[in-house]
């Protein structure tokens, strides 16, 4: 199948081991991403989840791309493209899934449509959350503290890039990188989450408490 899909990058690619570990034990059957992009990781996830059981996948994207992505950025790309190809790959993945697949598209910012889905009484609805938005640090904290509210009790969330740096004139600059947010969050939540081992590209949480 992966031949059908139309991708630009295999971004994604490694994390599946050790995604295929967490959710082959935690067994989630509703699922919320915070950036999509192409829709390697939603496919992924309809794919490997969709094989054994009916799917709910939330997914959370303005398709406008970050300061990375735009144009003179360190990574540009034409967003209405990419946003094209989501659409495009997503169908494929749910048309040859076993199992029915509920996709459903919120575009916008996370910040508005995360909040959108609490009001909606979704507080501890989701199972599994990967949060992959921004990569500025400001909105990945955001990301967290909202996505910590709307997962269940015993759910994960996967942060995406967790030592990525943008390659700027100037350096690196730490509130354009996800990891000072990220580190916050679990320093502050310490009590309440459990980091679980993997490779430390990708940093993985479970939910202990409210």
């Amino acid at each position: 199948m992966e031949q059908e899909y139309e991708f630009t990058n295999s971004w994604f690619d490694g994390n599946k081991p050790v995604w295929s570990h967490i959710l082959d034990q935690l067994k989630p059957n509703k699922v919320l991403e915070i950036g999509a992009f192409e829709g390697r990781s939603t496919c992924f996830l309809i794919e490997h989840l969709g094989a054994e059981r009916d799917l709910e996948i939330h997914t959370i994207d303005n398709w406008e791309g970050g300061i990375e992505n735009k144009p003179g950025g360190s990574a540009e790309y034409v967003m209405t493209d990419v946003e094209r190809r989501f659409f495009a790959n997503t169908k494929i993945a749910r048309d040859n899934s076993a199992s029915e697949i509920s996709h459903f598209v919120h575009k916008g910012f996370s910040d508005t449509q995360l909040a959108t889905l609490l009001s909606n009484n979704m507080r501890g609805y989701f199972d599994f959350i990967y949060v992959d938005g921004s990569h500025q640090a400001p909105d990945v904290l955001l990301d967290a503290l909202l996505s910590f509210k709307l997962l269940r009790l015993g759910g994960v969330i996967a942060f995406d890039d967790y030592l990525w740096q943008e390659k700027l004139s100037y350096g690196v600059d730490p509130l354009r990188c996800p990891k000072i947010a990220i580190d916050s969050f679990t320093n502050i939540f310490s009590r309440k989450i459990n980091i679980l081992g993997a490779p430390l590209y990708q940093l993985y949480v479970e939910k202990l408490a409210d």
